[in-house]
């Protein structure tokens, strides 16, 4: 569960060669990867995927993003993505992320990403209401375990 109870999303992904760094570890910029990864596959789980809130005109921008890295994966490791809405407004949606070294379970990652609701200009509107009550639901929702 999220910290406040909301649905959470687990997405597990294997650290591949191509994502690590000169020293053998996961570099700091495919978190970034990972938690658009979860978020993606925790919309897909509650019933809405981007493709189609594209098609309806409606973007979703990253605003804000905050991670801090408390340890690190290498190649090969399992790393669980842990992804949960932890707040939403008229215009935004914020989500958080827990990264996790699944073979050992020490969490070596947080973060957060802020979006905005955006017009296919690129202007700010609010979140349609059929997206507010999907974020409302997984801000209050129940656990799900996604794997893609």
């Amino acid at each position: 569960m999220s910290p406040d109870g909301g649905t959470v999303d687990r997405t597990r992904i294997r650290v591949r060669y191509a994502e690590t760094d000169q020293m053998g570890r996961a570099h700091h910029m495919q978190y970034l990867a990972w938690f658009e990864l979860g978020r993606t596959e925790l919309m897909r789980a509650a019933g809405v995927a981007y493709s189609a809130l594209e098609r309806e005109g409606i973007r979703l921008p990253v605003s804000n993003v905050q991670i801090e890295y408390s340890g690190a994966a290498a190649y090969d490791d399992l790393v669980e993505i842990r992804t949960w809405v932890s707040d939403v407004r008229s215009r935004t949606v914020t989500f958080s992320y827990s990264a996790t070294r699944v073979e050992d379970g020490d969490e070596i990652a947080t973060g957060s990403t802020r979006l905005v609701c955006a017009n296919e200009d690129g202007r700010a509107r609010r979140l349609p209401p059929h997206l507010v009550t999907v974020l409302q639901e997984l801000l209050e929702g129940t656990e799900r375990d996604v794997t893609p």
